[in-house]
């Protein structure tokens, strides 16, 4: 990842309605989500855990926990948990990103009628990219 954890950013919308996109199609795909605002320093925090089974979701994802952070003229977003994923869990992670991140991208560009925009951090990786090798899950 980026050097202080940045994985998305948004301009010309704000953190608190980032959180909202994401934790409504967290919903969507059948996670209880809950919803924090920190005040110092200011975020606002989304946690989910899958309630209802989806094969779009690996095992590894059914926690997940994301900060977004205002930044000037937006919001950006980081990874919490998870950090870590077996190798053979990496691979579907990163689809279900592409896919949060292209459901994400279309909510904004909706609502803002193309005015706000969604952007990868150049160099920004996710957290199990820098773990390094992954324990093996029991079984």
């Amino acid at each position: 990842m980026s050097a202080n954890g940045e994985w998305i950013r948004a301009r010309g919308l704000g953190r608190e309605r980032l959180a909202s996109y994401l934790a409504e199609y967290l919903v969507e795909l059948g996670y209880a989500v809950e919803r924090a605002e920190v005040a110092d320093p200011a975020a606002s925090v989304v946690a989910g855990t899958l309630k209802r089974m989806n094969p779009a979701v690996p095992v590894g994802l059914t926690h997940v926990r994301l900060k977004f952070t205002p930044t000037s003229g937006g919001a950006a977003g980081s990874w919490e948990t998870p950090s870590n994923l077996p190798a053979d869990q990496k691979a579907r992670a990163d689809r279900f990103v592409r896919e949060l991140v292209m459901h994400l991208e279309r909510a904004v560009r909706t609502e803002s009628h193309g005015t706000a925009k969604l952007q990868s951090v150049p160099g920004a990786r996710l957290p199990w990219d820098d773990a390094g090798p992954s324990p093996v899950p029991p079984g």
